[in-house]
């Protein structure tokens, strides 16, 4: 186990639990550094401590829902310091957002294809009968996911994207080489959502995990070009703001996001199926 020497004895007298006890001495190592190397597994916690399976299982749980340690299904717990930040009020990236932690940015793209989403055509400000190119992806940091991203773009200005690779680039990488547009503006709504088992089950997000939803509408030289929908694992990815005493901060506070279908695929991110 990559640690400090002297692991404490649990006190089996105490009144309080042992689960409670190993939590603070994990807490207390991530702290100090201690598991900067590696994170033992369960089952090396359940030895090193001499205690069950279950008590290890609830002191991680306490771990995760803190944020303090990452643990994926049949992955091997790992200290949560590589959360991606991004700044408010900034037209970004989230592959430039992970590539400049210092996580490569994956992909798994389950859609791309040209259909008809009558909401989404109405929020690009477009008709009903618009073509859209349709692109989904299970977005990986670190090898790891990180966020389910759908997008649609007219067909007509973005019918390049159906040739384009999007196993490592960005959205906007092959808008700007397969299509010519420069992507200059744009207006997100971010939510806290309660993600679908089959949601928790794609991004490997434990129970007590929570997710964050940000629909934006992306816009080049004043016209619409994409609408997105991307949800993200709210232990790994945190929005951020600056303010100044000359500047001040600036927080919008609009009305409740949508909740109209956007075609077969949404009603909400509870009714939502992948």
């Amino acid at each position: 186990m990559a640690r400090e020497q002297g692991v404490p004895e649990l006190d089996r007298d105490s009144a309080l639990p042992l689960w409670a006890q190993l939590y603070q001495d994990l807490r207390d190592g991530l702290e100090r550094g201690a598991f900067a190397s590696s994170f033992p597994s369960e089952l090396e916690l359940a030895d090193t401590y001499r205690v069950s399976r279950n008590t290890v299982r609830e002191a991680m749980r306490r771990l995760r829902a803190e944020g303090l340690v990452v643990a994926g299904r049949g992955r091997r717990p790992r200290p949560a310091t590589e959360v991606i930040e991004q700044p408010l009020g900034a037209l970004y990236s989230l592959f430039a957002s992970v590539e400049a932690s210092g996580l490569e940015q994956r992909s798994e793209v389950r859609a791309l294809r040209v259909g008809r989403e009558p909401a989404v055509a109405q929020q690009l400000g477009r008709g009903p009968g618009t073509s859209l190119v349709y692109l989904e992806r299970l977005r990986l940091a670190g090898g790891e996911p990180l966020a389910l991203d759908r997008v649609w773009v007219p067909e007509s200005i973005g019918s390049g994207l159906l040739n384009a690779d999007f196993s490592h680039t960005s959205l906007y990488n092959e808008l700007r080489q397969h299509c010519g547009i420069v992507m200059t503006s744009g207006r997100e709504q971010i939510r806290a959502v309660v993600p679908t088992d089959a949601h928790r089950s794609a991004l490997q997000m434990p129970n007590e995990v929570a997710a964050l939803s940000i629909d934006r509408l992306g816009c080049s030289q004043g016209q619409a070009v994409e609408w997105r929908r991307t949800l993200l694992r709210g232990d790994r990815f945190c929005v951020v703001a600056e303010f100044s005493p000359a500047q001040g901060y600036r927080f919008d506070v609009g009305a409740a996001p949508s909740t109209e279908p956007l075609g077969s695929k949404f009603v909400s991110e509870r009714d939502a199926s992948l």
